[in-house]
């Protein structure tokens, strides 16, 4: 039997045999401050419908194929504001917006696609709206999207707030998430500050 001097600290407060104040308990494990956190969709019927090609691929992937993206972003805090609430979805038009700017009919072109001239003729020609992109795929996307929906968030709340994760969904069966750090937003990219700003991302 254990003695109850190595007794762990119980929850009514009580010091542990080391003299350690207890811990929180978030059900799963130990955690030295709780983190609020909420979710946003744009679903696949929010008409994200864009193309795009992985030109390294060895299969049909290498070509030109397109989804109606769907996007989640998980947002976190360790403090709520003064409405009760982690995030003010209100103020995501500027982003819903971006969205719509850079995945709704266009044509996502990785920068080091050897055929790029080809879609920029078709750009010229008035048939495609195009986005070059440094990589594509729902990896790249997920990271392109997070890097840039970080800093308004940060922006947006004085750092109360930080974008987690951001999932990039093709359909059902396959998504990629990309999960960046809570302070990690130093130069991850230009300012989503105003429509202007969001459409000057992409070229």
């Amino acid at each position: 039997m254990t003695p109850p001097s190595e007794a762990h600290a119980t929850a009514n407060g009580a010091r542990g045999a080391a003299g350690r104040k207890p811990e929180l308990y978030n059900g799963i494990g130990a955690t030295r401050a709780p983190v609020h956190r909420s979710t946003k969709t744009y679903d696949h019927s929010e008409g994200l419908s864009c193309c795009f090609r992985q030109w390294r691929a060895h299969s049909h992937c290498r070509l030109i194929h397109g989804y109606a993206l769907a996007f989640k972003f998980v947002f976190a805090a360790r403090e709520l504001d003064e409405c009760g609430w982690c995030f003010d979805f209100g103020g995501l038009k500027p982003v819903r917006a971006w969205l719509h700017e850079m995945f709704d009919h266009t044509m996502l072109v990785a920068e080091d696609d050897p055929d790029l001239p080809d879609f920029k003729r078709l750009e010229e020609k008035g048939m495609v709206a195009l986005r070059v992109l440094p990589r594509v795929g729902c990896e790249a996307m997920a990271e392109y999207v997070f890097r840039h929906v970080a800093r308004f968030v940060a922006e947006q709340t004085a750092g109360r707030v930080w974008l987690e994760t951001v999932e990039v969904r093709e359909h059902g069966g396959n998504s990629a998430l990309y999960e960046g750090g809570m302070h990690a937003l130093a130069g991850i990219g230009q300012s989503l500050g105003t429509l202007g700003e969001l459409g000057g991302i992409a070229r």
